[in-house]
């Protein structure tokens, strides 16, 4: 439909935007749940049910109209936007608590290694995001010269670029949202879980992988570095094809210097972006469970770490380019009009 021009666009919208408002309409149906049996509605019976979960769905459907908005009058993504001022928003808060943990006592030694190592952790988190992030491989390409009419072309050089974070904060929306599953559906149905199963909830919960307390529970950390890899060679293969890529240069009369067009070119494509996607995701798992060590072994709540500061970060980015983009239009405008 993207393709289709305008009209195309406009029906993907229009689909988009209906299965954003049935969504909300079932994660609001399930919160209002939880509201229900945690005792925190005032309204019992059906329409209390439909006042929290239509009232939940009407700001959710707020939020997209004012992202698109954003969107179309302003600079950047809209919803994006949106989510960067409440992950910083929230920022401040975090570093108040993490203050407030690690500066108990009159120590004052104490106090000035604990702020220099909160300062170094966010430091080093933020240098090595903005590098996940903007770091890519560059394949070179050559174009071989050709006779066309009385004229030679070709004989250009380019080169494709391959991001080494090629996919992003999905593996870690993924391998999070699977391992929420087995909690959800027990909150859901009022399962009462003893035993084993109880073990096994508690491998899978985060806040416990690296409490001291529960050294066990450290299992679920594999079982997540495993599922993030998964999904990030899986997203990588569903957005990225060697084989078309190989196609489309041979097609062009481009190669990659020292490698035959065709086969050739595919399986050398697939071994950089294995060795890439590997490398791009033990960052992304470094950056994921730093606030998971500080929830577990400190117990102190962080949202600068994970997905939230690789969406702060590559929204940044992201904005800034579009800035720079639209200064270089705003430059050459006169000297194009002449």
């Amino acid at each position: 439909m993207s393709k289709d021009g305008d009209d195309g666009r406009k029906k993907l919208n229009k689909i988009t935007r209906y299965v954003t408002i049935l969504l909300a309409l079932i994660e609001s149906i399930g919160l209002t749940v939880t509201f229900e049996r945690s005792g925190h509605m005032t309204i019992s019976g059906v329409f209390g049910y439909l006042v929290v979960a239509v009232t939940l769905t009407a700001g959710s459907t707020f939020v997209m109209w004012l992202g698109e908005k954003i969107t179309v009058h302003g600079v950047g993504n809209g919803i994006s936007v949106i989510l960067l001022i409440n992950i910083v928003s929230g920022m401040p808060g975090d570093f108040t608590r993490l203050y407030q943990k690690f500066m108990k006592g009159e120590d004052i030694a104490r106090q000035l290694i604990a702020g220099a190592i909160i300062v170094a952790v966010v430091v080093v988190t933020v240098v090595l995001v903005v590098l996940l992030q903007d770091a890519e491989r560059k394949i070179p390409v050559q174009y071989a010269q050709k006779v066309q009419g009385r004229r030679l072309i070709g004989g250009s050089s380019s080169h494709i670029p391959l991001k080494v974070n090629t996919s992003g904060v999905i593996p870690i929306i993924f391998a999070s949202s699977i391992l929420s599953v087995p909690a959800i559906v027990t909150n859901l149905f009022s399962v009462e879980v003893t035993g084993v199963w109880s073990k096994v909830m508690m491998v899978l919960n985060q806040n416990y992988w690296f409490n001291p307390s529960f050294p066990f529970a450290s299992l679920g950390v594999l079982v997540y570095i495993l599922l993030v890899l998964f999904f990030a060679y899986f997203y990588t293969s569903v957005t990225f094809n060697p084989m078309e890529v190989a196609n489309n240069m041979k097609r062009g009369g481009g190669f990659i210097p020292g490698i035959r067009p065709g086969k050739p070119t595919q399986d050398y494509l697939n071994k950089v972006l294995n060795y890439i996607v590997f490398i791009g995701t033990v960052g992304l798992i470094i950056v994921a469970l730093i606030p998971v060590i500080f929830n577990g072994a400190f117990g102190a709540q962080v949202s600068f770490g994970g997905t939230s500061l690789i969406i702060v970060v590559g929204v940044v980015i992201e904005t800034i380019k579009q800035i720079e983009s639209k200064m270089i239009v705003r430059n050459y405008s006169g000297f194009l009009n002449d």
